[in-house]
């Protein structure tokens, strides 16, 4: 039988510096060309949308029943994906969890860029992009524009909250870290990381008040996690239609939220930390924490899936099962068995402790839970509008090639981000790894005064 995970050797201070700064040195040739590709696939897109926004949403598969469909299963995606940062760097700090710190900052960083994808699908579903302000909440004489009974108005609110908190968290921790670097850097950098560091100098006043307001920002972003995504849910809870009007939506929105983000935590980190070269920084103890969360989380997930399932068949209610029968058994029931295996069978592996260790297998798991919580939010979404009330309007939906590039194009617009914020800030905290390093070290010396 495997043994547990060992945690980490404790780096010095010096080490801690080193090893960042060192990812942040000027980036080679292999780095533009992926950066290149990246924004290749964002221009790609773009042009695609110029066409859509001149020849309207016909060249895209929504059709008058099924109105809702991809990029609307990308916008609750790429929310869903933005939860993790939350939870790993407020909630985990609130509860003072050691093994956050070396992988709280990747997860801020993808919270940040995931909630500003996501704030794009809103647009570009819309025909009409330019009336996207109709969705905010200003005053104006017609009472007619926002609906603030309409949960797309909650998401208005909800989605911009959420963005505004996670990057003022996300700055005010980067403000030493910046610092640090600047003290290092030349030339622009150096004036760059000036500018973000505020003046910052380290002293005792400085240090004090950055402690408080860390700890308000934490405690206000916790609500966050369970707020948000269940605003998000509420935009089909609230409606009529069979698959989509459950009570259960808001804490099975959200565990999903917490699956899918932590799990693209881990797509991100396992292959940065050999490609930084950080792995003595972020340490196989780390990452057998985060699959340890994906893990319980994916239990929830399956267990909300057999909630729904049996509060289906007890309510009696025939158009609600005949809606979950299409959905198991339908044309698109290869999806639900797919979403199934991808998120309740095969992050079950997690149990066992070499998996949790074993690199490669912790990103395939991890893409595999990607897979399928994408295709989980496609079949509530585009699934549950096919089969409605009445049989006569159901109707099928095949995704157009638009659709798809401009999904592509996404993901090229959140990893390009992704990975210029890691090439140029500092994508590990070298102030909380120091501090836990510190508190390990007066643990130590507790224990061996104890004893003797």
């Amino acid at each position: 039988m495997a043994a547990a995970v060992q945690q980490p050797t404790t780096p010095t201070f010096r080490d801690i510096d080193r090893g960042v700064i060192r990812v942040m040195e000027f980036p080679g040739l292999a780095y533009w060309i992926w950066i290149a590709f990246c924004f290749s696939l964002v221009g790609i897109a773009a042009a695609l949308w110029t066409r859509q926004i001149y020849s309207g949403l016909g060249v895209t598969g929504l059709r008058e029943s099924v109105m809702w469909a991809i990029y609307i299963t990308n916008f609750v995606f790429w929310v869903g994906i933005a939860h993790s940062g939350t939870l790993i760097s407020a909630i985990l700090f609130l509860f003072r969890t050691r093994w956050r710190t070396a992988v709280y900052r990747a997860a801020e960083t993808m919270t940040l860029f995931a909630v500003a994808t996501a704030g794009l699908f809103p647009m570009i579903h819309l025909g009409r992009p330019w009336f996207l302000y109709w969705l905010l909440p200003y005053p104006n004489e017609r009472y007619l524009q926002p609906d603030f009974r309409s949960p797309l108005v909650w998401d208005a609110f909800a989605v911009s909250t959420y963005l505004t908190i996670s990057a003022l968290f996300l700055f005010m921790g980067l403000i030493p870290d910046v610092a640090n670097a600047r003290e290092q850097a030349t030339g622009w950098r150096k004036t760059f990381y000036s500018i973000l560091s505020l003046g910052w100098q380290g002293t005792d006043r400085q240090w004090r008040h950055f402690s408080m307001a860390y700890l308000l920002m934490a405690g206000l972003a916790t609500p966050l996690v369970i707020s948000v995504h269940s605003v998000v849910s509420w935009d089909f809870a609230m409606a009529q239609l069979p698959g989509w009007h459950s009570t259960i939506f808001a804490p099975y929105f959200v565990a999903g939220a917490i699956f899918s983000g932590v799990a693209m935590v881990m797509t991100l980190l396992i292959p940065m930390r050999k490609w930084l070269k950080i792995e003595d920084l972020v340490t196989p103890w780390h990452i057998d924490n985060l699959a340890k969360i994906v893990l319980l989380t994916s239990l929830v997930v399956s267990y909300s899936y057999a909630t729904e399932s049996f509060i289906v068949w007890y309510s009696g209610d025939k158009i609600e099962q005949m809606t979950f029968h299409m959905r198991y058994f339908g044309p698109w029931g290869w999806i639900f068995w797919v979403m199934i295996l991808c998120n309740c069978l095969i992050p079950l592996l997690l149990f066992s402790p070499r998996i949790r260790v074993n690199m490669k297998a912790l990103w395939i798991i991890s893409i595999f839970v990607n897979i399928g919580m994408w295709f989980e939010r496609f079949d509530i979404v585009a699934g549950s509008l096919a089969t409605n009330f009445t049989p006569s309007q159901w109707s099928s939906y095949t995704p157009s090639v638009t659709e798809l590039m401009i999904t592509v194009g996404a993901f090229a617009w959140f990893l390009g981000l992704f990975s210029l914020f890691a090439k140029f800030l500092p994508i590990v905290s070298m102030t909380e790894l120091k501090e836990g390093i510190t508190f390990l070290r007066q643990a130590v010396k507790k224990g061996s005064s104890t004893s003797a």
